[in-house]
């Protein structure tokens, strides 16, 4: 399978992907199926390596106590399986599993009884700090800010029509007669 020059006939090899067959002289060794390859073909996805998870982690993580559980020293067994060994093997406690957080990016703050707030529009339980729809990037709040205004403007123009219907008949009209002061009695200091 070797290649080179009719000079240096060990330099280089042939690509041993049948279409290529390139001769390369900085051949690529597969890790996965350990076949030789060319520049343009060296990753497992350009060759359609058929050892392509070779190498690959798998990890499940436990609903009870949230600790990351590696699978892929576990060949043929069951996720399932798995899990009930981690609950079975002592290490499970619920005690150690993690308490949901503030979704906002970049908050940590751990969501309570006392310190959580849902967002009326996109249902997303937030901390206190985030509870308002423009601190926590509400996915509705674009959209369901044309029915807000358009829902403002209606209200705006029934207040008008209902200042228009008045005309001024009871709101500041001088020609009411005014009305007296009741006088308040004097009180005398000993």
């Amino acid at each position: 399978m070797g290649g080179g020059t009719e000079a240096f006939p060990d330099l280089g090899s042939h690509c041993q992907l049948s279409d290529c067959r390139q001769l390369d002289f900085l051949p690529f060794t597969c890790d996965a199926c350990l076949k030789v390859f060319c520049v343009e073909h060296r990753s497992c996805k350009s060759h359609e390596c058929p050892k392509s998870d070779y190498n690959s982690r798998k990890v499940l993580v436990c609903e009870i106590c949230s600790m990351s559980i590696e699978t892929s020293g576990c060949q043929g067994e069951d996720d399932k399986a798995i899990l009930g060994k981690h609950e079975k093997s002592g290490d499970c406690d619920p005690k150690k599993k993690k308490k949901p957080t503030c979704p906002v990016k970049k908050c940590k703050e751990i969501l309570t009884f006392s310190n959580t707030s849902t967002c009326k529009t996109c249902r997303i339980q937030v901390c206190l700090k985030h509870r308002f729809p423009a601190d926590h990037a509400c996915k509705r709040n674009s959209s369901s800010s044309q029915p807000l205004v358009k829902d403002l403007r209606e209200a705006n123009n029934k207040f008008l029509t209902a200042l228009v219907a008045r005309s001024g008949n009871d709101c500041g009209n001088k020609s009411r007669a005014p009305t007296s002061r009741p006088t308040n009695p004097s009180v005398k200091a000993c």
